[in-house]
C-alpha cells in the first residue's frame, strides 16, 4: 500500500491508499483506540474492485495533526477534516467508511453534507440520535459508563500506567485479538497521542445531534451481537433515522472489532454495498 501525507489547513494527516488514482474514492475512517491500521484487510480489497481507497490516521492520531485543546476535537472540526480530504484527493463526491468514533463521524458527514457521498457505511456505530435516546432511556446508559472514566481528568494515568496494562486489558476482554491489542496499546504509549485520542469523548456534546439532517444516502450498517460497547437496541432503532435505501446487517458472534474479526463477512457485504451501477463517485 501507498503512504500518502494529506495537508489541511496547517495539520499533516497521515494515510494508507491502495487502487488506481482515478477510480472511485473510498475513504475509510478508523475508532477508539486504532488506526488506518484496522482497515488492512479491507483496503486491498477495494482496490482490487476497482476503488481508490484511502485509509487516513484521524486527528489525534497522526502526529502532526494532533492540536492542543479539548475544542480543537469537536464535531465541526472532524466533519471538516474528513471532507478537506477528500477535497485535497480530488473528489467531489466519494464513498465513506467508518468504524466506531469514525463512523459517528461518517452519520455526521452524511446527516450535514450528503451531497457529498455517493454511498455511507457504518460499521458497530448506532446513529447519533437512536444512540443519545438509548442512553437517556434504555440499555445503552449503561454500555456507555466507560466513557465517562475517559473523558476524566486521570484517564491517560490510569491507562497508561505499568506500560499501559489497563487499555491493553480492556481491549482484550472486548474482544481483541491480544496481537491487535498489543499493537493498538503501542500507538497509545505517547502520552500526547492518548490525549488526543481521548479529546473526541471529552469534545463529544449536544452537537453530534443538533441540526443533524436525515440521512438519505444510500446507506449499509454493520452490527454485531458481541459488540459489548453498542447494544442492538440503539442499533435497531438506527432505521428510523435513515430515509433513503438502508441495509441492516447483523454478524452473529463478532466483537466490537468487525473489520479484523470479521473481515470476509465485511468486505463482502461492503463490496455488495458499493457496486451498484450509478453508485461510483
Amino acid at each position: 500500500m501507498e503512504r500518502l501525507e494529506l495537508a489541511l489547513g496547517g495539520l499533516v494527516f497521515d494515510a494508507v491508499a491502495d487502487g488506481p488514482p482515478d477510480g472511485p474514492l473510498v475513504l475509510l475512517l478508523h475508532g477508539f483506540p486504532q488506526s488506518a491500521r484496522t482497515w488492512r484487510h479491507q483496503v486491498p480489497v477495494l482496490a482490487a474492485a476497482g476503488f481508490r481507497a484511502v485509509a487516513p490516521d484521524q486527528r489525534g492520531y497522526s502526529p502532526r495533526a494532533r492540536p492542543a485543546g479539548v475544542e480543537a476535537y469537536r464535531v465541526a472540526h472532524l466533519t471538516d477534516d474528513v471532507l478537506g480530504m477528500a477535497d485535497a484527493l480530488g473528489a467531489e463526491r466519494f464513498h465513506l467508511v467508518g468504524h466506531d468514533w469514525g463512523g459517528a463521524v461518517a452519520w455526521q458527514v452524511a446527516g450535514r453534507h450528503p451531497d457529498r457521498l455517493a454511498t455511507l457505511t457504518v460499521v458497530s456505530t448506532p446513529h447519533p440520535s437512536a444512540m443519545a435516546r438509548s442512553i437517556r432511556e434504555g440499555e445503552q446508559r449503561e454500555r456507555s459508563a466507560y466513557m465517562l472514566f475517559l473523558r476524566s481528568d486521570g484517564a491517560e494515568d490510569a491507562l497508561l500506567a505499568d506500560g499501559a496494562a489497563l487499555l491493553r486489558l480492556a481491549l482484550e476482554d472486548s474482544g481483541m485479538d491480544p496481537g491487535d491489542a498489543t499493537a493498538y496499546t503501542a500507538l497509545m504509549r505517547e502520552r500526547s497521542a492518548l490525549t488526543g485520542a481521548l479529546n473526541w469523548y471529552r469534545a463529544a456534546g449536544q452537537g453530534l445531534t443538533e441540526g443533524l439532517g436525515p440521512i438519505v444516502t444510500p446507506t449499509l450498517y454493520v452490527w454485531s451481537t458481541d459488540d459489548v460497547a453498542l447494544g442492538r437496541e440503539a442499533a435497531e432503532a438506527t432505521a428510523g433515522h435513515v430515509a433513503g435505501d438502508y441495509r441492516f446487517v447483523v454478524l452473529d458472534g463478532v466483537s466490537h472489532w468487525i473489520s479484523e474479526a470479521a473481515p470476509e463477512a465485511l468486505n463482502r457485504v461492503l463490496l455488495e454495498h458499493l457496486a451498484p451501477s450509478g453508485r461510483a463517485a
